[in-house]
């Protein structure tokens, strides 16, 4: 409560209104079966809206399962889940399909992002080139995160950087899709880098 003086009747109370958390966007990108829905699905604090279809014989064939055999449903547009940092910072993350056939819908779920995490498996560092060059020719700020999937990864960061061609500047972290706190250390890497890109911006224009 915060008292004011009145004009005519010398004080009141005036009840100091709450400001909302500022929304901020980011998306969850990656290859096949990395762990993006997984990912958003440990976070959110919202029942998180998946798209997930049935994977038929047919796209079996198409999709690499040999590193994921009881993966039975794969994302066809878009997960959704949003999780509030602290009362001034709100997330809401949108994790995009990891195949190349849906690469189409990118640019609807990354408009407005203000940075991207890169999921990665160790086991199969190709399915996630996509994904890093996506963000890089779009010069959005990001962060990659090997996914260590039963505890360990199958290479380290120094070989995973090497191996993804990524810029010293781009942060390389080790996490656990399905950890709450694993999940939302990985994203505040993401904020901090995008919010540095914000902050050196705004200050070049000066």
């Amino acid at each position: 409560m915060v008292s004011v003086p009145s004009p005519t009747h010398g004080t009141h109370s005036v009840t100091a209104v709450e400001q909302p958390p500022v929304p901020v966007k980011l998306v969850i990108a990656g290859g096949f079966g990395v762990g993006k829905t997984t990912a958003v699905g440990s976070i959110s604090e919202i029942r998180p809206l998946t798209t997930e279809a049935a994977i038929t014989e047919v796209a079996a064939g198409v999709d690499d399962l040999t590193h994921t055999p009881g993966k039975t449903t794969t994302t066809v547009a878009m997960d959704f889940g949003c999780i509030t940092i602290d009362p001034t910072l709100k997330l809401y993350l949108f994790g995009t399909p990891g195949q190349d056939r849906f690469g189409f819908m990118w640019d609807d779920v990354v408009e407005g992002a203000l940075g991207g995490l890169v999921i990665v498996d160790t086991r199969r560092l190709d399915d996630c080139y996509a994904a890093v060059d996506y963000f890089e020719h779009k010069d959005i700020p990001f962060a990659v995160a090997v996914n260590a999937f039963d505890g360990e990864i199958h290479h380290n960061l120094d070989e995973v950087r090497w191996a993804l061609d990524v810029s010293d500047h781009v942060p390389l972290t080790v996490f656990d899709a399905r950890n709450t706190g694993s999940v939302r250390d990985a994203l505040l890497v993401v904020l901090e880098v995008a919010l540095s890109r914000a902050e050196s911006t705004t200050t070049s224009s000066w």
